[in-house]
Order: structure tokens, then C-alpha cells, then sequence
């Protein structure tokens, strides 16, 4: 990216003027070395969502953000319905929910070490993964249903978990507002046997080993200390989330002109909150989120079968459950007043800070736990939202590392076998579906995720609490 396009607030905020049909400004939060491997479709898209009716404040750009479907990926904005404001498919994206829950183990690396070869093998045959996996689990349409407006409750009621499960998830579980009738029947059809599935791309399953503390407090918080053992779990609504996003971005498109919209990109697709499509894709994108926190949770079920297979002693607590790519109506004090504002979040995190009412009480005092997957030869994070009450990007933070190059230039400079072979050598066991997949997925193609998240850090989006690193990666 071009750094004289920008105005430099601090060494990780920069400003992108209003102009031409922006109605607010563009904010990115990265240091000059991120801003300048960024790609400039950033820049372009970042004006063009600023663009839009009734946006509060800014269009946002997170310090992994990169090039996506209208949005940037890693990009935050917020619309008021009272002033026009709009609801974007593409500012949500086609994987609805797509989010990572990390659950204790309870035990050391040295417990796990020793049976790391075992454990691999288990959780790779019993977690479904890769293109068009399908699992044990076949709903009928009116399981469908009462799937897609419970959510993670729903999955806990089948025996998928535990009602404390549910305290430690974003939304208790159970997005309300869902609208099963807003869901295509071609939606439903394609989640039909996919419940209870990792899917494929950068969704994984790890364990993964505590190796570094940042803030003790939090961690204590969090109950993580250095030498834990962890899992990390990330995936999304599957093919049903992608149905859903494909056939509204498309309705969007075509309404556009009828609400007075211009779209600078078709897939800047849109409409306002409060016509009949705008409605309609809420309830839909919310039946959407309850989807994938179904998946999570039963997935969260399978990994808790497997691990009592092999180390019987671990206990597979829930430390939390967060989302990416949602719009969330919300509560925020802008310019001094309270206002509800709808919040789109594409590859971005919720970073509510300590003291917020939706938090489980033993985690309000260090704030939401932001859970931030780095690729599967690369540590992972966990931040804490900051902010006491005046949270930044709308309470806001990055997601994961981002990616620095195509899956496609990945596969002319890697392959996946080399991949695996590699990772073994530095005691990362690879089980995956797909060769191609794992080229696909290489660390290299991917941006430093340490510097991404402090960055993060030194924006005041939230703050570092541990550093986890793979000892275990199932793929799809």
C-alpha cells in the first residue's frame, strides 16, 4: 500500500481523508511494515464501505486486514438504522460465524507430549474435515429448524456439551432473532449432513501448548498458565452460511437501485436495515450464527470423545467461544451519546473490555478473551478486550494472521507433503484430508501473526495475555 495516501496519526493508526462519495473516514490500524505488505485493494475497499448510507464514525481496517469479497477482510463498520444506515452481505461474508472456541485440557505439555502420536490419530478419525465433509449427524427439516434458532443451546439439549458451556460462548449460545423461513431450502439441504464439521481452508482443529504469559492477571483470569495444553477449534455455518450469503448478495445487487443505493462495487451489495430484504437477511444471518455455534459445540463434543479415549484424566473446560464475520446489533457511545448501532465484523473479533455486563462474571474484571489463530506452523494468541467503556473500532479487534498471498501462489511454491515433513521436524503432527490443502495453508503464506497482534496490542484494540504454539493440527 501506498503510504502517502494516508495521514499518520501514531506508529499504528493511520487516516484516510474523506473523499469523493466517503461519508466518513477510512482508519487503519497496523505499524508501517504491515501497511506496507498490505495490498492496495485495502485502500480501495476501505473508501468504498465508507461510502455507504448511514456508516457511524469510520470504516475500519484491522492490522491482519487483506482483500475480500466487498469488505476487506479484517474490516469493522458500524450503521445506524435511524439515519439510512445499511446492512451489507459482503460486510458479513459468505462463512457466517465463522469464529474459534479454545477449551482447557487441564494438563501439562509433558502429559500430552508422550501420547502426542495417539492422540493425533484419534482426532483425526473422529473429527469429519475437508471439502464437502459430512458427519455422523442427519437432521430432519424440523431439527433443521429448531438447529438454526438455538444454536449452541439447541446442541447441549441434544447432549453435545454442557449448559456451562454456554456461559462462556458470545450470545449465551443462541443468537436471537433468527428466522429459519428467511433460510432457502437449498441452504438447509447443504447443511443437511454437515453439522458436526471442520470443513476445509484455514478451519482447524489444534492442540496447542501455553508458551509464553504477557499479563498474569488476565491469565489468571483465563487460567492459563505457561506449560498448559489447549485446544483451539476454528470453524464456521458451513455450506449453509455460504448459501445464505450467496443468494442475498445477489438480491441486494438487484435492489440496490430501487432503495436509492449506488454501489461503487456490486459486491458492496446492500440494503437498508429497515426494508423488507434488509430484514429478511438478519433473520437469515442470525439463523446463520446459531448454525455455527451448533457446529462448535458438537464439534467441542466429538474432541471431548476423543481426548477421553486417550488421556481420560483431561477435562476439556470451555474457556470461550468467538465469532468473526457477523453483524450484531449493539449499544455505543459515540461523540458523547448512547446510540444502537449494527456492527459488522468481517474477519474481525468482538473486544468487549473488563467490566462489560455481557461477560461471565469471573472473566468481567480482565475483559472478553480474544482468541486470534495463526496458521498451523505459527503461534496463536489470546488478547483481552481493553478499553473500560470507551473501546475502540466499536469494541474491535483482528482475527488471525491474514493472508500475504493467494492459495493459489501458495501451491506454486510449496507443497503439501514438504509441508508436513517440515512442521514433524519441529514436533507439529499435520493430519489432513488434502495435500493441496496443506500447500494451500502453508506459514508462509500468511503475515507474521506476532506482528499483527501487537500491533493490535499497541492500538489499544486489545491486549496480549498468552502466546500458544501447535503441537497438533487436524486440517481439512
Amino acid at each position: 500500500m501506498d503510504l502517502h495516501l494516508l495521514e499518520k496519526v501514531n506508529d499504528t493508526e493511520w487516516r484516510i481523508p474523506p473523499h469523493g462519495p466517503m461519508r466518513v473516514p477510512g482508519v487503519l490500524f497496523a505499524d508501517e511494515t504491515l501497511l506496507r505488505e498490505m495490498d492496495s485493494k485495502v485502500y480501495e475497499q476501505l473508501c468504498n464501505v465508507a461510502g455507504l448510507p448511514g456508516i457511524v464514525e469510520a470504516a475500519y481496517a484491522m492490522p491482519d486486514a487483506h482483500w475480500g469479497y466487498g469488505f476487506p477482510i479484517g474490516g469493522v463498520a458500524a450503521f445506524d438504522p435511524r439515519e439510512g444506515g445499511v446492512i451489507s452481505a459482503g460486510g458479513v461474508g459468505f462463512d457466517i460465524s465463522c469464529g474459534v472456541r479454545t477449551l482447557h485440557t487441564g494438563l501439562k505439555r509433558a502429559a500430552v507430549e508422550k501420547h502426542k502420536e495417539t492422540l493425533a490419530a484419534v482426532l483425526y478419525n473422529s473429527i469429519p474435515a475437508g471439502v464437502g465433509s459430512t458427519g455422523s449427524i442427519r437432521l430432519s427439516a424440523r431439527e433443521m429448524d429448531a438447529m438454526l434458532e438455538g444454536g449452541a443451546r439447541w446442541a447441549v439439549e441434544q447432549g453435545y456439551g454442557e449448559a456451562a458451556d454456554l456461559e462462556r460462548t458470545e450470545e449465551h449460545g443462541c443468537m436471537a432473532g433468527a428466522d429459519t423461513t428467511r433460510v432457502s431450502v437449498r441452504a438447509k439441504e447443504r447443511q443437511k449432513r454437515e453439522m458436526g464439521t471442520l470443513g476445509s481452508g484455514n478451519h482447524y482443529l489444534e492442540v496447542q501448548q501455553v508458551v509464553a504469559v504477557y499479563d498474569e492477571a488476565a491469565a489468571g483470569a483465563y487460567g492459563l498458565a505457561v506449560g498448559d495444553v489447549v485446544v483451539s477449534i476454528h470453524c464456521g455455518s458451513r455450506g449453509l452460511g455460504h448459501q445464505i450469503g450467496t443468494e442475498y448478495l445477489k438480491e441486494m445487487a438487484v435492489a440496490a437501485a430501487r432503495h436509492g443505493i449506488t454501489l461503487a462495487d456490486r459486491e458492496l451489495a446492500c440494503a437498508p436495515l429497515e426494508s423488507d430484504i434488509g430484514r429478511a437477511y438478519l433473520g437469515a444471518m442470525r439463523a446463520g450464527i446459531n448454525c455455527a455455534l451448533a457446529n462448535r459445540q458438537i464439534l467441542t463434543h466429538l474432541t471431548r470423545r476423543a481426548f477421553g479415549h486417550v488421556l481420560p484424566e483431561a477435562r476439556l473446560d470451555l474457556l470461550f467461544d468467538v465469532s468473526h464475520n457477523t453483524c450484531k446489533e449493539e449499544n455505543h457511545r459515540v461523540a458523547g451519546r448512547d446510540r444502537r448501532l449494527f456492527v459488522h465484523r468481517k474477519g474481525a473479533t468482538r473486544a468487549f473490555g473488563p467490566g462489560h455486563p455481557s461477560l461471565p462474571p469471573e472473566l468481567r474484571v480482565a475483559g472478553q478473551p480474544v482468541i486470534i489463530g495463526g496458521s498451523m506452523g505459527t503461534g496463536s494468541y489470546i488478547l483481552a478486550g481493553a478499553g473500560d467503556g470507551g473501546e475502540r473500532a466499536f469494541a474491535s479487534a483482528c482475527h488471525g494472521a491474514g493472508r500475504s498471498m493467494s492459495r493459489h501462489q501458495a501451491t506454486r511454491q510449496w507443497r503439501g507433503g514438504e509441508v508436513v515433513k517440515e512442521l514433524a521436524s519441529r514436533g507439529i503432527l499435520i493430519r489432513s484430508t488434502s495435500l493441496r490443502g496443506v500447500a494451500e495453508e502453508a506459514p508462509g503464506a500468511y503475515k507474521d501473526v506476532g506482528a499483527v497482534v501487537d500491533a493490535a496490542h499497541a492500538a489499544g484494540l486489545a491486549k496480549k495475555v498468552a502466546r500458544l504454539e501447535p503441537m497438533v493440527c487436524i486440517k481439512g
